[in-house]
């Protein structure tokens, strides 16, 4: 079978470049979001997605349903999530929407970087970090903080694919390896 990201890219595209015609990307990433939490629930994977006695049109009602019914999703959206469930495709959801948002990040000049840092960053510092990030990115900048007290000092970025080791640890780490080679 293929992988789930794979079987995703196409739908998730498709749905983006709808909404981006649309301009309705904020909407459909709602309730893409929605469909996404709903779909991905251990519960409703066991008892509707991977539930063999169901077709693919109950299984897409069923979804529908739970998400708070057919009403919370506009007329397009809805035709969107019955087009992926007659595919049988309502368990690849979750990828859908983290495509989805990929896609709308890369629309929008926007990156989230997760800064792990030794001890709490202030306001202060966290908007010094965001500001040099923006200018080294060119895109705007959404942060997440985590503390982890093993860095001894510095930070940790991570962006995407991308990760920036400033700690004391990571510099120690990279000594130590030039040190033995």
């Amino acid at each position: 079978m293929a992988e789930s990201s794979t079987v995703a890219r196409p739908y998730a595209k498709a749905a983006f470049e709808f909404a981006r015609d649309k301009q309705a990307l904020k909407a459909w990433s709602q309730s893409l979001s929605l469909a996404a939490r709903v779909a991905g629930d251990a519960d409703v994977e066991a008892r509707i997605l991977s539930n063999p006695r169901l077709t693919a049109d109950d299984k897409t009602r069923l979804l529908l349903e739970v998400c708070g019914d057919d009403a919370s999703f506009d007329e397009h959206v809805g035709n969107f999530l019955r087009l992926v469930g007659e595919k049988g495709r309502l368990a690849a959801l979750p990828d859908i929407f983290d495509e989805f948002e990929a896609l709308r990040a890369q629309e929008e000049k926007r990156v989230d970087v997760t800064i792990v840092s030794a001890f709490e960053l202030d306001d202060a510092q966290q908007n010094v970090l965001a500001e040099a990030l923006k200018k080294r990115l060119n895109r705007e900048i959404s942060i997440t903080t985590q503390v982890d007290r093993q860095l001894l000092g510095g930070v940790i970025l991570r962006t995407g694919d991308t990760v920036i080791d400033g700690s004391v640890r990571g510099r120690l780490q990279r000594l130590r390896e030039a040190l033995t080679a």
